[in-house]
């Protein structure tokens, strides 16, 4: 059986996402003012940059960027083996920042999770708000992401998958049926 695919979201369209999601974070956090971005490395980490940068063009301030790994904190490890642990980056302290954890795909909720958990880990952020460039739904835990690409309603056999071009540019979404 050979799976079938369908582009959600063009280049284009990403990008407007995007920009909007970057006007709503300082629509809600009042300006720039103690937010930080933070990326969940592979798929993250990227959209976090192009955030940061839609930013300093709207308001011409460069806020704190990171990222997370969250390698050690998933839930899963035992059943999937050997996982190659990525690199947390955090040249800021956490403390009293409105961090904005940002990720590609909001599913299960466990990523996020264990995204909170390693930032609490390391310091104690005033707000932890949640960006997403698609939200899929079947959700296992009680996260509810506070800006939203897309959402894409779909079953759990489906896949979703966010194409980053060589320069880490967010450059298509698909879903993948069976």
């Amino acid at each position: 059986m050979t799976a079938r695919e369908t582009v959600i979201l063009d280049q284009p369209a990403i990008n407007r996402a995007l920009t909007r999601i970057a006007h709503e974070i300082l629509e809600r956090n009042k300006g720039t003012e103690e937010v930080a971005l933070v990326g969940v490395v592979r798929g993250g980490d990227h959209l976090a940059r192009c955030l940061q940068k839609r930013i300093r063009e709207i308001e011409g301030v460069e806020l704190p960027l990171g990222t997370v790994d969250i390698t050690m904190y998933r839930d899963d490890l035992g059943s999937r083996g050997s996982l190659p642990v990525g690199k947390t980056d955090l040249l800021f302290p956490l403390e009293n920042k409105r961090i904005v954890l940002v990720d590609d795909v909001l599913f299960t909720g466990r990523t996020i999770r264990a995204a909170m958990d390693a930032l609490m880990d390391i310091g104690r952020p005033r707000s932890i708000q949640l960006a997403i460039l698609i939200d899929r739904g079947h959700r296992e835990l009680p996260i509810r992401p506070d800006y939203i690409g897309r959402n894409v309603p779909t079953s759990v056999a489906e896949k979703i998958q966010v194409q980053f071009s060589s320069e880490q540019e967010p450059i298509e979404v698909r879903v993948v049926k069976p």
